[in-house]
């Protein structure tokens, strides 16, 4: 039995041994008796909504609305299991020091004195999580990630909702969220010294010593439609004291949902249009040590040249060159070594030209590969954060 097309109010219906009556002030079919231990609605469209969610006939419950699109999250790396820079190593950010990134879209910064901070494993179904452990005199740390104007600028004038995994052991309580948009230029938020940011919203968490999810609401203004940055702060985080986040997640609505998990390979390539690292050695297996292939190009003189090197994914901007280690080129017999390379004129997004010098012995115009040298802490980083 189907239900009436043109119901009145009062009309009932019975629907496989269910009872239904039809309200107009819904308006909707109800029931008043328990199905699936909820209690449900169903409208005259076929929607079904409930007080403590939907539970269907394989025994799965949907809680909330679903969001209506995927990519709820406009954090990128929220899980932090992208870690190009360190590999899961612990990195020490300088107190009073420029902002430095870490895990992959996620930088830090400490004040009174340094921490260090690592990819750490998580619990459960959670992979992993991000840890600061503090030292003595520390006065106060910073977490936060700046979302590009591309990927933030429908949020304006509408409510979203952040969340995160927190923990801090002993003594402190409390971490304190701060939003901001880029106050003038898109994408621009200036420095830690020189901020040009304006604050949308701030609030603080009440955290504990066991891992616990927290959301909150924030009302994006109509103007902030230049960028977003979220920041995470807590005061002094002195010795033997750590502090863990990890899902954090930002999302159009007023509703905490589910953290959106993607597929591993997109969360890389979310990651490198602003962050993309080359490495020495063999980076399948660690113990071999071998030159890494990362661009080609001739030599412009007998020590000097220039190498191509195309990024694996079209980057932000034009990056900036960050290196270490030794570094040579090949060209199919000879191995010279070189300087480390530098950015050179006629590199954009897509395409980065690097010039090298150093060497010995080159043929002007001959072809050369650039290789990475063959060692495990050797790397070229190009870098397009915000």
């Amino acid at each position: 039995m189907a239900f009436p097309t043109s119901p009145t109010n009062g009309q009932q219906a019975n629907i496989n041994g269910i009872t239904y009556t039809y309200s107009n002030t819904l308006p909707a079919w109800t029931v008043s008796t328990s199905v699936s231990n909820t209690f449900v609605s169903i409208n005259v469209s076929g929607n079904i909504t409930g007080t403590t969610g939907v539970t269907f006939s394989d025994t799965s419950t949907q809680n909330t609305a679903a969001t209506g699109f995927g990519f709820k999250n406009r954090i990128i790396n929220g899980a932090m299991v992208i870690d190009q820079r360190n590999a899961g190593a612990s990195q020490t950010f300088t107190a009073a020091g420029a902002l430095a990134y870490s895990v992959d879209r996620w930088y830090g910064y400490c004040t009174g004195a340094n921490v260090t901070g690592q990819q750490v494993a998580g619990s459960g179904a959670v992979q992993n999580r991000y840890r600061f452990t503090g030292a003595a005199s520390v006065t106060a740390v910073g977490f936060g990630q700046r979302i590009e104007q591309k990927n933030s600028y429908d949020l304006a004038g509408s409510t979203c909702t952040l969340s995160a995994d927190l923990a801090i052991s002993a003594t402190l309580t409390t971490v304190t969220w701060t939003a901001y948009y880029a106050t003038t230029t898109a994408d621009t938020f200036g420095s830690l010294a020189s901020p040009t940011v304006t604050q949308i919203a701030t609030g603080t968490f009440t955290v504990s010593a066991t891992v616990t999810n927290f959301s909150t609401n924030i009302s994006i203004p109509a103007a902030a439609t230049t960028g977003i940055q979220i920041l995470f702060t807590v005061g002094a985080l002195t010795a033997g004291l750590t502090w863990t986040i990890g899902n954090v997640q930002l999302e159009k609505g007023s509703t905490a949902t589910a953290f959106d998990y993607r597929p591993y390979g997109t969360e890389l390539t979310l990651c490198q249009r602003y962050c993309q690292v080359y490495k020495g050695s063999d980076t399948v297996n660690p113990a071999i040590n071998a030159y890494v292939r990362i661009g080609y190009g001739p030599a412009t003189g007998t020590g000097t040249g220039i190498a191509q090197v195309n990024p694996l994914v079209i980057l932000r901007v034009i990056p900036s060159v960050t290196t270490s280690g030794s570094f040579a080129l090949y060209d199919g017999v000879t191995i010279p070594t070189i300087s480390a390379p530098t950015l050179d004129t006629g590199s954009t997004p897509y395409s980065v030209v690097l010039a090298f010098s150093g060497a010995t012995g080159l043929v002007a115009a001959r072809a050369y590969q650039l290789l990475i040298g063959n060692s495990q802490t050797a790397y070229l980083w190009l870098t397009a954060e915000l």
